[in-house]
């Protein structure tokens, strides 16, 4: 049952069932908002002169956004299902980044040793 607050909800042996507080949620809304509108105003604003920093900064503000939504609004912590669904993301989480990341070495790889083709328009038309 929720609190009169509306806190976190209760289970049958008074565990805490991982639900967020009110308070929770609206820190996890500002947190996201200030998170997708200062890259937002990085980019619009030419706020930084070199591309790769804002780039950087990009990615590092999108990381920490998926950690803040993995925690205020997924509720995976160590503490929910004995820590097993955080395990079940991280392990999610590993494998993505290794198939992206992996696929991504082999594209680069197998241009980088292509052997050159020759000129469509210099070569000859058999």
């Amino acid at each position: 049952m929720h609190g009169a607050s509306g806190d976190a909800c209760q289970d049958a042996h008074g565990h805490g069932q991982g639900h967020g507080s009110r308070r929770g949620y609206r820190i996890g809304v500002a947190l996201s908002i200030l998170l997708t509108v200062v890259p937002f105003w990085l980019v619009m604003s030419r706020a930084l002169p070199d591309a790769r920093v804002t780039t950087a900064i990009i990615f590092a503000l999108a990381l920490i956004q998926i950690v803040v939504h993995v925690v205020s609004f997924l509720h995976l912590d160590t503490r929910s299902e004995g820590g097993w669904t955080l395990l079940a993301f991280l392990f999610t989480a590993v494998i993505v980044v290794l198939t992206i990341g992996g696929s991504i070495w082999v594209m680069y790889h197998l241009n980088v040793n292509m052997m050159p083709m020759p000129d469509a328009a210099a070569a000859p038309m058999h």
